[in-house]
């Protein structure tokens, strides 16, 4: 606690001492960086600048993949100052920040997935009707929603947390998630149960959503013609592999937050360097190589 300057510190005790492999980690994640911003902005701007990809799964996807960016934008900067110091601390105010833009950016990937289901359900459910569903202002809306909602949802807890009295100020990890509530003197009953709900509408109800969605998909085209059948294959199986990527990412952040101190150290970091570090490359890959008219447009640039 710095009393002149009324800040309090939090040390992160998620890392473990890397010695001379400190640099070698730094250029690795930095390069993984930098790649990740490349491929999620080249596929941004290629959809942007071609009229033919100006169609609501396509600005999805766009919108996708920018919050990649912002998500990678929020907590790798952080992560190369801590990597290459000798002691790794962040302040109290700074570390509620990072929570609400992890766990914001972090639901609003899931309601964008919620969002494409939709437009997919639309497009091959019911052809006829698909522009009178899916219009432009539709998908604005979505969009607003995406990120709107989740950000409003978990600033509440923020601001009840940033007076919240604090015993502990160590955290175990490596940057701000639910292990926060761990370093108050006493544990809240209302915020629990608001936890719960926020984790109800920014997690669990998009993800039943997509999984009835894309379950009514599988039926109909199982009953519709084989091009129906390939249509459906080549437009949702992009979106349900980043999903199951995303997915496993989330429910290793509430394993490890649930085991604490019994996991040990190296194992946590490496672990949790690499689910930041996949994720945000995963995407851009898995739509460049699996969407037909992303992947024309790539190979028009590169070749």
């Amino acid at each position: 606690m710095d009393d002149e300057l009324n800040v309090t510190y939090i040390t992160l005790y998620g890392y473990v001492e890397m010695g001379k492999y400190r640099y070698l980690v730094f250029v690795i994640m930095f390069t993984a960086y930098i790649l990740a911003i490349c491929f999620n902005i080249t596929i941004v701007t290629l959809i942007w600048k071609h009229k033919n990809l100006h169609e609501p799964m396509y600005i999805f996807i766009a919108a996708l993949l920018l919050n990649s960016v912002f998500f990678s934008t929020a907590l790798y900067p952080k992560l190369f100052i801590d990597i290459l110091s000798e002691k790794q601390v962040i302040s109290y105010s700074a570390c509620l920040v990072q929570f609400l833009l992890y766990y914001s950016l972090s639901a609003s990937e899931f309601l964008l997935l919620s969002a494409m289901a939709y437009d997919r359900f639309a497009s091959i459910c019911k052809p006829l009707q698909y522009t009178t569903i899916v219009r432009k202002d539709t998908v604005s809306i979505l969009l607003v929603l995406a990120w709107l909602v989740p950000a409003c949802l978990i600033a509440v807890p923020v601001i009840l947390s940033a007076d919240m009295k604090l015993c502990n100020f160590t955290l175990q990890g490596v940057f701000c998630n639910n292990a926060v509530y761990n370093l108050a003197c006493a544990s809240s009953t209302a915020r629990s149960i608001y936890g719960v709900v926020a984790l109800l509408c920014n997690a669990i109800l998009p993800l039943l959503f997509i999984l009835f969605t894309y379950t009514r998909i599988l039926i109909i085209s199982y009953k519709s013609s084989r091009e129906v059948r390939t249509k459906a294959a080549q437009t949702c199986l992009p979106h349900l592999l980043v999903l199951i990527s995303f997915s496993c990412f989330c429910a290793y952040d509430v394993i490890i937050v649930r085991l604490g101190s019994d996991f040990p150290s190296n194992v946590r970091l490496t672990m949790t360097l690499q689910a930041v570090l996949y994720h945000p490359l995963f995407n851009p890959i898995i739509y460049g190589l699996k969407m037909k008219e992303i992947s024309k447009q790539l190979k028009r640039l590169f070749c």
